[in-house]
């Protein structure tokens, strides 16, 4: 018998694996931030301010986007149903976020096994930022 990661008698594996997928798909769909990028870098209470009560959209390559919702009381919810992502992962999940310095921090409760990860976040405009992961992740996303 073969193993198959996407196994529902496995949500661990099955959930690593489809992380590992979405990341990568996410990693190549969205471009690079340049070393020298235009717009304004936020930090500390500029920072908390921008992000607190947005939703912040990633695209993924095969269409459709994840929406991640930053609520004011430091809460994040995240789904990717609309993006057809169900199939491979838990389609929802909820953590919570912070700044720290001029971070964004986050921590979901299933997705990325619960890990931590933090961004530094460049405004583009009003309604459009530029992030970068600190695992080396890129790209650009829409908020509202």
């Amino acid at each position: 018998m073969t193993d198959n990661i996407l196994d529902t008698k496995r949500p661990r594996l099955r959930f690593a694996a489809a992380a590992a997928i979405v990341s990568l798909a996410l990693a190549a769909a969205l471009p690079a931030a340049p070393a020298m990028a235009s717009g304004e870098a936020l930090s500390g209470a500029a920072l908390k301010s921008f992000v607190a009560g947005k939703r912040i959209y990633l695209a993924v390559p095969l269409g459709g986007e994840i929406p991640l919702n930053y609520r004011k009381n430091g809460r994040v919810d995240g789904s990717g149903e609309a993006a057809g992502l169900g199939r491979y992962m838990t389609p929802k999940d909820s953590g919570r976020w912070w700044v720290s310095g001029n971070r964004v921090c986050q921590k979901w409760e299933e997705w990325y096994d619960g890990r931590t990860f933090c961004f530094t976040v460049t405004k583009l405009s009003e309604n459009r930022i530029r992030w970068l992961r600190d695992d080396g992740k890129s790209g650009v996303a829409h908020v509202r």
